[in-house]
């Protein structure tokens, strides 16, 4: 039986076995971007590195999203992560009930993926999110 292919829903997310994050790092300040830049925007430099992102961290702020464009699901809760190396990465909470009384300010996530979608050739999409630890 073949395998089924897979495609990351971002260029930044790594695959596989063991899937991480990987962002630009600026070469003089260390500020970290997961979008293609020319120049950082903290200091002006040029100079990039691809660095790994930590895979767990606490969440920072959220918003339970109760609207959404048609064949989203709501709700679902809207996560600002801090990652163990200080990376901040906009993500969805998964497997969390998307109420207050679940999603605490402060919690440790970690990153997972799933398959957000799959193609008429059966190509499934993986997507990223984070999940309580």
């Amino acid at each position: 039986m073949p395998s089924v292919q897979q495609v990351p829903i971002v260029d930044y997310l790594r695959i596989g076995a063991r899937p991480y994050l990987r962002a630009a790092e600026c070469e003089h300040c260390s500020a970290r971007y997961f979008d293609r830049r020319n120049a950082c925007a903290k200091c002006g430099g040029v100079e990039f590195s691809n660095t790994r992102v930590s895979n767990h961290g606490v969440l920072r702020s959220f918003s339970i999203v109760h609207r959404a464009a048609p064949g989203i699901p709501v709700p679902y809760v809207s996560a600002l992560v801090e990652t163990n190396d200080g990376t901040t990465v906009r993500s969805n909470l998964v497997d969390c009930p998307p109420d207050p009384e679940h999603v605490k300010l402060g919690m440790k996530v970690r990153l997972t993926t799933y398959v957000a979608g799959i193609d008429d050739v059966g190509t499934e999409c993986v997507a990223f999110g984070y999940h309580p630890n």
